[in-house]
């Protein structure tokens, strides 16, 4: 039978999605504690910022201004937030689009402040300082200090909304008591300098939502950037051993389809070399299994690894750009091709397939 549906799908439940950010937003007021809700992982989808929105975010923020700037266009009144230190290229945009943006550097700050001259706009600035994960931040307290007295004394456009700091995004530095303390530490320094308290301390992102629920947050967090907890909740339980009542893993849903099944052997025949990705696998001799071939691969998502099939049995092979193999060996279903297989996701596979444009979206 023919299906009329259209495949690789993704399905997307909204409704899960805004009981995961009213939970973390709740637990974050209880703390005083303002959220950034974080839309890059969905492509700035609308739909869903609504509904970060809805939860009681106080800020949506991305990395890509352009998500920004069409939330900006349909209306949404909300503050917008720029996560990536911004290019110098798209500095007049970024003062039309976005309310703050996270900045590292003093002369693109004073670059801002022309362009929010030009167009007569009031920008915040949030300074990135690097604690030890050694991406985005000055890592020289003093520097950084200077360069808040600066913008407080002699800034009239851009505003020093605060300061924050990343972790575990490139260098793998977890957050801890002591390293967000230290942020803590910086900001009461600079709020004495400048007599005046600072309207974000942002102590990073889901990875430092364990600290917040085990009661170990230093006070004078007042902001975390959250994304893939809100969105998807699997590292919290699966990566860092923390879980959270009333969440919900089970919010996007990918569903392929089965265009062929046979059994083949698992060992590749012939004289081996490399493949499309420039690499040499290492193969393991089963013999002869079942396996079925599904119309998806690395164009869509990329890591497949980071892909979980519901159904238990199935075992993730291999995948090209275009195809992904499963091993259907041990399954019960009785799979047959034209058949749909499930996967749940971790956030790699969730940010590359909300961006591809052959998959298709489905809002529950």
């Amino acid at each position: 039978m023919i299906t009329t549906d259209k495949y690789p799908l993704l399905e997307i439940n909204l409704n899960k999605i805004y009981e995961n950010a009213k939970i973390i937003v709740e637990k974050c007021k209880e703390n005083r504690i303002t959220v950034s809700g974080i839309i890059k992982g969905v492509n700035g989808e609308e739909r869903v910022a609504k509904e970060l929105v809805r939860a009681g975010c106080t800020y949506i923020a991305s990395s890509r201004l352009e998500q920004l700037k069409e939330l900006r266009e349909k209306g949404y009144k909300i503050d917008t937030m720029l996560i990536r230190i911004p290019m110098r290229s798209e500095l007049e945009e970024l003062v039309q689009y976005a309310d703050i943006s996270l900045n590292s550097e003093g002369r693109t700050i004073q670059l801002i402040e022309d362009a929010c001259c030009k167009y007569n706009k009031q920008h915040g600035v949030v300074l990135m300082y690097d604690v030890g994960d050694l991406r985005e931040g000055f890592i020289d307290e003093k520097e950084l200090i200077d360069q808040a007295l600066y913008i407080e004394n002699n800034l009239k456009h851009v505003k020093l909304m605060g300061i924050g700091t990343n972790l575990s995004c490139y260098g793998s530095i977890k957050p801890t008591h002591e390293n967000l303390k230290q942020v803590t530490i910086l900001a009461d320094t600079i709020r004495e300098l400048i007599g005046r308290r600072l309207e974000i301390v942002s102590g990073g992102g889901t990875t430092s939502l364990p600290l917040l629920f085990n009661g170990e947050m230093p006070d004078g967090i007042s902001n975390l950037r959250i994304g893939e907890a809100m969105l998807l909740n699997r590292d919290l339980p699966d990566l860092w051993g923390t879980q959270i009542p009333g969440m919900h893993n089970d919010t996007f849903v990918l569903k392929a389809q089965i265009i062929e099944i046979k059994d083949k052997p698992t060992y590749p025949i012939g004289e081996m070399y490399l493949n499309t990705s420039g690499n040499k696998p290492v193969y393991e001799d089963r013999g002869i299994r079942k396996r079925a071939l599904l119309a998806i691969g690395k164009q869509d998502f990329v890591h497949q690894d980071n892909l979980i099939p519901l159904d238990e049995n199935i075992e993730l092979v291999g995948s090209s750009s275009d195809h992904t193999i499963i091993d259907i060996e041990n399954c019960k279903n009785g799979y047959k091709v034209g058949d749909i297989v499930q996967f749940y996701m971790y956030y790699s596979p969730m940010l590359y397939l909300c961006n591809s444009k052959w998959v298709k979206k489905k809002y529950i």
